[in-house]
């Protein structure tokens, strides 16, 4: 496939690499999870970490931020947390006869949303604007929030209890979901030994800074997507759409999601056009979280991510 290098595209590789394997001095034996979160973040998407407690999912959040020099707030969500523990209030200001906007913890680069399904749908639904828009409307005045943003949060579905549902507008917002997933027996001894003294997250090191990864962002933009596969994406987000066990498919914010992913995986992986692997690697993790099934698919044991399997299947795949 013929294309044209980017400026700066072959920074983007490279400075990646760095990343993951700083980052693996503290997530052991999760490259790929690890590549995949990266994937998002250079092309500015948020991350929802779906998984059971205690597999790293907040240590994997602190690791990031940490290596990607970007300031890091972590807002743990629980029943009684109200909007404004998350955006900030106005206070008055007995000084001044005034009222002063106080910055919540969403005023930061990179923001890890824990438990987010233990929040309130009130609550939840006050990160709707931030995601989406990267800004904070409070009392008729709209707050920009720093660049670059991100949003990554974590839930355990296997919970119910105490729990409230991301609604369909919340999950659509997120650009991919995945899980870690329990290490193998070899990566879980290696684990013990690395923290036996001390967690390793303290000796993390900073790999780039804020201003850089906004500079990769841009590189990933450029990678080449040509018009057959960019069809192919089109033809996949339709397919879930007319699905025999599915009762809403993927949105448009689907298509434009899996095209910006697919883009800045293969800059990530060392190439200045986008590949169909490239593609069928994010269809799952961009798409079956936007899934709406039918009821009659728990009865017959069908997931998303089997009916994301079975529209790969029926796909032609562009030559």
């Amino acid at each position: 496939m013929a294309s044209t290098k980017p400026v700066g595209f072959t920074d983007i590789a490279p400075n990646i690499d760095r990343v993951i394997d700083e980052v693996e001095t503290v997530i052991i034996g999760k490259r790929n999870t690890i590549k995949l979160l990266l994937t998002a973040i250079m092309c500015n998407g948020h991350i929802l970490i779906d998984d059971v407690p205690g597999v790293g999912k907040t240590t994997l959040a602190k690791s990031l931020a940490k290596t990607l020099g970007c300031t890091f707030k972590r807002i743990q969500f629980t029943p009684d947390l109200l909007p404004a523990d998350v955006t900030g209030t106005s206070i008055f200001n007995q000084k001044t006869g005034e009222f002063e906007f106080r910055r919540g913890p969403i005023f930061a680069q990179f923001v890890l949303t824990d438990e987010i399904n233990r929040a309130t749908p009130k609550t939840q639904s006050s990160l709707l604007e931030c995601m989406e828009e990267r800004q904070v409307t409070v009392d008729g005045t709209t707050y920009s929030l720093p660049a670059p943003f991100f949003v990554i949060a974590t839930e355990n579905t296997l919970e119910y209890h105490g729990t409230y549902p991301l609604p369909e507008a919340q999950l659509d917002r997120f650009m991919i979901r995945l899980s870690v997933g329990y290490p193998e027996q070899a990566e879980e001894s290696q684990i013990l030994e690395s923290q036996a003294v001390e967690h390793p997250l303290v000796n993390v090191r900073t790999i780039l800074s804020a201003g850089e990864v906004l500079d990769l962002q841009r590189a990933v933009k450029n990678v080449y997507l040509e018009p057959s596969l960019r069809e192919y994406i089109v033809d996949i987000v339709r397919a879930t759409r007319e699905h025999s066990m599915v009762a809403l498919g993927a949105s448009p914010r689907g298509s434009l999601n899996l095209s910006y992913a697919s883009r800045s995986y293969a800059g990530i992986s060392g190439r200045d056009f986008v590949l169909p692997d490239d593609v069928k690697a994010l269809v799952e993790p961009v798409l079956a979280h936007r899934l709406i099934l039918k009821p009659e698919a728990r009865m017959r044991n069908v997931s998303a991510a089997n009916v994301v399997d079975e529209v790969l299947s029926s796909v032609v795949v562009p030559c």
